[in-house]
């Protein structure tokens, strides 16, 4: 792949809102590529800065015009695309004001796949595995047009107390507030 067709590419699937991709995914998008000549490829890519790898297997597109504050997320969603993910823990009860410590450098993520942290140069993801069922999930969670589903404030409590996390940062009448 050259570079010029590398851009043009990675910037159709840009203006579709997308600038996160696994190694897999770009295999599909320069698929006339060979496994050496397609690692080859990308690390030049990385090499000029146009592709950077922020997880292993996992690219995001440096030169995006669609990169949103929600970037972290879609890297969880993309390194866990065949799992159920949704923010819980502390990251979902400090964006509902249950306590006060924003966590900025690190997600708190409820997987039904493994558990795992992992650092990447826009902050921490942290998976914490959930044996809760699908329907569960869905039942206990919210849809904000963003990547990841969140938990309500009553789940990430629940999620909180059942992996023995540390209580004390709770604010007891934020959280029995009624949600919005």
């Amino acid at each position: 792949m050259d570079q010029a067709t590398a851009i043009r590419l990675l910037s159709h699937f840009d203006r579709m809102g997308r600038c996160v991709f696994t190694k897999r995914d770009l295999a599909k998008i320069f698929n006339e590529d060979k496994a050496k000549a397609l690692q080859a490829g990308l690390a030049r890519l990385v090499k000029n800065n146009i592709l950077q790898r922020v997880l292993k297997g996992i690219y995001i597109y440096t030169l995006s015009q669609k990169r949103s504050a929600d970037l972290l997320e879609q890297i969880a969603a993309t390194a866990r695309r065949w799992e159920y993910n949704y923010i819980s823990l502390e990251s979902a009860l400090s964006e509902y004001g249950v306590i006060s410590q924003v966590p900025v450098d690190r997600l708190t993520i409820m997987t039904t796949g493994r558990k795992g942290t992992y650092r990447t140069p826009l902050g921490t993801l942290e998976f914490t595995h959930t044996k809760r069922s699908v329907a569960d999930i869905l039942d206990s969670t919210l849809e904000r047009g963003r990547p990841l589903l969140i938990a309500n404030k009553q789940a990430a409590f629940r999620d909180l107390k059942r992996v023995g996390r540390n209580l004390h940062l709770i604010d007891e009448t934020m959280l029995n507030e009624d949600e919005h």
